[in-house]
């Protein structure tokens, strides 16, 4: 797994806890379009269309295996019975790798009971960092306070917009034995035009914060939230590449089913496309940190070859200047390594 210490961000390779590697765990709600239909628990979804609003949980930085994928009613809020989520979803992650996971998650799931959830099931391997969800906070009384203070550093990214971060105490989880406090970080924008020159008959302002259980700068964490925005990606793979926008039955148990059945063949398509297709050998030359479920699928699943049954044996026989023979062979050689063959790879 690919841990956040190697990530592009200036502001995290810099951080003097460099060395103590994290995975990423994102989980995430994403809305799946099934209008004009009446299956059972299509509702009202937050991106404004019928349909359904499953959660699912990823793990890697670029790799991005599904460990959760549950189907919910398009009306359930995100963090309603999200703790539950994971409740399973971070065994099976602390399984898969001996480092420290990072759970990230966006403002929707911003509750005590999800860090105290995440903090407990993570048996000291984890730390938290959610989007803050400011509710009732002033924020232009905030503002009035940052203006008058002379001592606030404000960085200008453009003209017309400042910003001015600042790191404060955020919220105490309560565990059994002990007390758990998050650092919150908080970013103020003003703007008094915008980006196409517009300006502003009055300032625009608006505040964004994160809380965390990472001792790192404010730089460094922002950074670290901007990349759990790469789950989106994979969302988008189970819409478009496995086709499943609109589920296909009207019960919800069976698309629950078939959400399952897609949670498996998605980490199937990613180890292949991870293990097969980032080689010198791979058919692509091009360089990438991940190749999406539709490039698989292309080059690895829909190549011409026939099954052949001879001598008691079950061959699959691929064309002799097949690009995909050579990663083939690899990666079943790889993965029967320690178990007897039963099918052979060989070319026509």
């Amino acid at each position: 797994m690919r841990c956040w210490c190697r990530c592009s961000s200036a502001a995290v390779r810099s951080s003097p806890r460099r060395r103590e590697s994290h995975v990423p765990l994102d989980i995430d709600v994403f809305c799946l379009d099934n209008s004009d239909s009446k299956k059972q628990g299509v509702g009202r979804t937050y991106a404004g269309y019928d349909g359904f609003a499953p959660i699912a949980a990823y793990l890697g930085a670029e790799e991005g295996y599904c460990l959760a994928l549950e189907l919910r009613d398009g009306t359930q809020h995100s963090a309603k019975e999200s703790e539950y989520t994971l409740e399973r979803a971070i065994p099976r992650a602390l399984a898969l790798t001996d480092k420290k996971l990072l759970l990230r998650w966006d403002s929707g799931f911003d509750s005590e009971s999800m860090f105290r959830t995440a903090l407990t099931q993570g048996h000291g391997r984890m730390d938290v960092l959610g989007k803050w969800n400011p509710r009732r906070f002033d924020v232009e009384g905030c503002a009035a306070a940052k203006r008058a203070d002379t001592d606030v550093e404000w960085d200008t990214p453009r003209e017309g917009k400042r910003t001015t971060t600042w790191v404060t105490d955020g919220r105490v989880i309560t565990l059994d034995e002990r007390k758990v406090p998050l650092r919150r970080v908080l970013r103020l924008t003003e703007r008094t035009c915008k980006a196409d020159g517009t300006m502003l008959l009055f300032p625009e302002v608006t505040i964004d914060g994160w809380e965390t259980t990472l001792d790192l700068s404010a730089e460094a964490i922002i950074a670290l939230y901007e990349a759990h925005g790469t789950h989106e990606q994979f969302h988008s793979e189970f819409k478009t590449d496995l086709d499943l926008e609109r589920l296909p039955s009207g019960k919800f148990d069976t698309n629950t089913l078939v959400l399952s059945l897609a949670a498996v063949a998605y980490n199937i398509l990613r180890l292949i496309g991870q293990q097969a297709l980032l080689n010198k050998a791979a058919p692509l030359r091009h360089p990438a940190k991940r190749r999406r479920l539709k490039t698989v699928m292309q080059e690895m699943m829909r190549v011409a070859a026939q099954l052949a049954v001879h001598a008691r044996r079950v061959a699959l026989n691929f064309g002799q200047h097949c690009p995909a023979l050579i990663v083939w062979r690899a990666l079943y050689d790889d993965w029967t390594r320690s178990e007897p063959p039963e099918v052979d790879i060989i070319p026509a």
